[in-house]
């Protein structure tokens, strides 16, 4: 059964192109086209609907431990409205999601996971929870907005009330978005100053309309629809890891290049493996294309007629206009300024390892 989210009607009216993804059927792209997409939120400020991702409740006593124990990373110091990357792993430290945290209170947190992982990463934790807490899956009763580019606080303001985030990896409860009740969030994967709009999929529609809706002082409309196209470059661009690329069952953070998620100092799943890997044997890398041509994923990646490993993501980058990729090579193939080449049909692409991310947004 192929799934809708609440803005499904609106992305067949705007023609965007609907493909299947993580079980739902979403856009790829409207009219305009990826490039006009992946531009519009680097220049001025671009909306995805991304109410496919799963939101999971934690409540209990026990909260804060359970998270400490499960989790690589860390959150005795998270407060209320804050916000934390993390990960989850299996018992051989592979990555089975990454995640965010939301701290309601000490008591009440929100997870927000990968669309894909929905629901194999709530049987996992339901599996893993202790007595004192509780953990529930509501993405059926949440919309989310991501509103991205740098005039993405321009176009909110003009439709809310209320004082709105300004703090990376911050929320604000209870902000009116076209008089709706909204969680807004300074989160975001396109590597911009943006938002993330948790809403009642009733009001969904409403708030989706406003934003495209918005003009400037010369009365231009400056919002533009976005779809999974475009997320995927922009992401890339930012050099964002994304589950089942540069994250599997098989990679653990450490060689993912996560390592500022992971505390080895505490207990949770997984840490004794990963902390056995150290130091690690292959690392994620950032590949700019030297020659004329664009490197995909899985990839094999040489030095001389030697495999040293396999690109997990490349695309032709919009706003840098250039090919780029990453990759998982191993360690004496990952320093910066090394030229590999890259197997693409029957011929080898050159591609230089270079500092990530790719692009870095002026905050």
């Amino acid at each position: 059964m192929v799934l809708h989210t609440p803005l499904y009607d609106r992305h067949v009216q705007l023609g965007g192109k609907m493909v299947a993804y993580a079980g739902y059927e979403l856009p790829v792209e409207y009219p305009a086209g990826l490039v006009a997409e992946h531009l519009a939120v680097r220049q001025q400020a671009g909306l995805f609907d991304v109410s496919h991702m799963g939101e999971f409740t934690l409540r209990g006593a026990g909260a804060l431990a359970w998270l400490n124990n499960t989790f690589t990373n860390a959150f005795d110091s998270l407060k209320p409205g804050r916000v934390r990357y993390t990960l989850l792993c299996n018992e051989n430290g592979g990555c089975l999601d990454d995640l965010i945290v939301y701290c309601v209170s000490r008591d009440h947190y929100v997870l927000v996971v990968n669309a894909a992982n929905r629901a194999k990463d709530y049987a996992w934790l339901c599996e893993h929870l202790t007595e004192d807490v509780t953990l529930d899956d509501v993405s059926d009763h949440i919309a989310l907005l991501a509103l991205q580019g740098p005039q993405s606080a321009a176009a909110l303001a003009q439709i809310s009330e209320g004082e709105l985030p300004t703090r990376n990896y911050s929320f604000a409860e209870d902000v009116r978005v076209c008089g709706k009740s909204c969680w807004v969030a300074r989160t975001g994967y396109t590597g911009e100053y943006g938002f993330e709009i948790f809403l009642k999929p009733a009001d969904a529609e409403l708030v989706w309309d406003s934003l495209l809706a918005v003009v400037n002082e010369s009365g231009e409309q400056f919002v533009s629809a976005c779809g999974l196209g475009a997320r995927d470059t922009l992401r890339l661009e930012a050099g964002m890891p994304l589950y089942g690329h540069e994250m599997t069952d098989a990679v653990n953070p450490l060689e993912a290049g996560l390592e500022f998620a992971v505390k080895l100092d505490k207990e949770f799943i997984g840490r004794d493996a990963i902390r056995d890997s150290v130091p690690v044997q292959r690392k994620r890398v950032g590949l700019r294309v030297l020659d004329k041509g664009i490197v995909r994923e899985d990839a094999e990646l040489y030095v001389g007629d030697t495999l040293v490993g396999r690109t997990t993501s490349g695309t032709f980058a919009p706003h840098l206009e250039a090919a780029i990729a990453m990759g998982l090579v191993n360690t004496e193939s990952s320093a910066i300024g090394t030229v590999l080449e890259a197997q693409v049909r029957k011929r080898r692409l050159r591609a230089e390892v270079v500092e990530l991310p790719f692009y870095k947004a002026n905050k």
